[in-house]
């Protein structure tokens, strides 16, 4: 397929994600890289969809599922705070897992059911310490609780990929905990940059100097999230940047 989507058609995997989302009437959910429609079918049988979708070949059949609003666009380049929707249900082109869910957590909605990639996936849910332990996980654990459903394999999709996949709920928190967000995002940025560093040497490597940093001796797999906001805070309240 062009723009290196897989596009789920094992239909027992796609009624499991509508059940996960716990739907009812009243919901509009958001459906990012509609495809072939075998989800957003299911979605418009019981709620609004709003069904964004980049590839032009797919555009006309998904306009012919009764209610569904078809957005034939990047959805990279919408603006989702336009959109009125609660629920996202969403198998994401892998290629933009990244920029999408942190698209999504600035949005307002209750919940989402979105498949990533496996790899993607442990790396959302990793606790510290681990191998999949990044910045990636501090980033997303800052704005919203990611759990873990069902693995998905291969073969549930078309054309098939070399990995297995992953549906995961997805609860938006708002912030949780209080933090310049530009400081912490270079903060983490930094550590997990230079990971092999001591946090002080690593946050130098990146222009932030000061002798007496918390947990500089540690590095940046051993600090929990909440660590990692201290530390940001401190840089913050000490006028280091």
């Amino acid at each position: 397929m062009k723009l290196g989507q897989n596009f789920l058609i094992d239909e027992r995997v796609a009624s499991r994600q509508i059940k996960y989302a716990e739907l009812n009437k009243n919901d509009v959910v958001l459906e990012i890289g509609a495809g072939y429609g075998i989800l957003t079918k299911k979605i418009a049988k019981i709620a609004r969809v709003i069904a964004i979708e980049i590839d032009s070949r797919f555009i006309q059949s998904l306009k012919k599922i009764p209610n569904v609003e078809v957005i034939h666009a990047d959805a990279l380049k919408v603006d989702f705070n336009e959109l009125n929707f609660n629920k996202v249900i969403s198998n994401l082109p892998y290629q933009i897992s990244s920029p999408i869910t942190f698209k999504l957590l600035d949005a307002d909605f209750e919940l989402a059911i979105l498949m990533y990639q496996k790899e993607f996936a442990a790396r959302l849910i990793a606790k510290p310490g681990s191998k999949d332990y990044s910045r990636l996980t501090v980033m997303a654990y800052y704005k919203a609780d990611f759990e873990l459903l069902e693995e998905v394999p291969p073969k549930a999709f078309k054309p098939m990929p070399k990995v297995a996949s992953c549906i995961v709920r997805v609860k938006p928190i708002g912030k949780r905990f209080s933090v310049d967000e530009k400081i912490f995002e270079r903060v983490t940025k930094a550590i997990f940059q230079h990971r092999r560093k001591k946090i002080k040497n690593a946050l130098a490597s990146a222009g932030i100097s000061i002798e007496k940093i918390p947990y500089g001796d540690y590095r940046a797999e051993q600090l929990s999230p909440e660590q990692i906001a201290y530390i940001a805070n401190f840089i913050s309240e000490h006028g280091i940047v």
